[in-house]
């Protein structure tokens, strides 16, 4: 079993910044679905996710960033995906067909500006 599951959330400059590290699935993914709903509700120009910190992720977590994806462009905000990705993350995301959805970033510096 990998490291525990963990999600937090944090503002910096006008952006909310999401952190998962250890193993999210989908027992731990509805952490992530609130902070992700409370993030498109807030009002902030910004949400961006940092998945550094996760070596893994399953299909609930690739299921909650693309209803955020829509959230935020009907809530006017941009959501962007940082990384830099580990292998499995990644995998997830070009097996799925799915990278070319989100916006993303190899550092949490970039994703802050772009």
């Amino acid at each position: 079993m990998g490291e525990e599951a963990v999600v937090t959330t944090t503002t910096a400059r006008d952006a909310t910044v999401i952190r998962l590290r250890g193993e999210v699935d989908e027992d731990s993914a509805p952490s992530l679905v609130g902070a992700l709903a409370r993030a498109a509700a807030c009002g902030l120009p910004r949400t961006v996710v940092d998945l550094s910190g996760t070596p893994f992720v399953d299909s609930s977590v690739l299921h909650a960033l693309l209803d955020a994806q829509r959230a935020h462009a009907d809530a006017g905000s941009v959501l962007v995906l940082a990384g830099p990705l580990h292998t499995a993350v990644r995998r997830l995301f070009e097996v799925t067909g799915t990278a070319a959805v989100f916006r993303t970033a190899d550092s949490l510096a970039t994703a802050m500006t772009c």
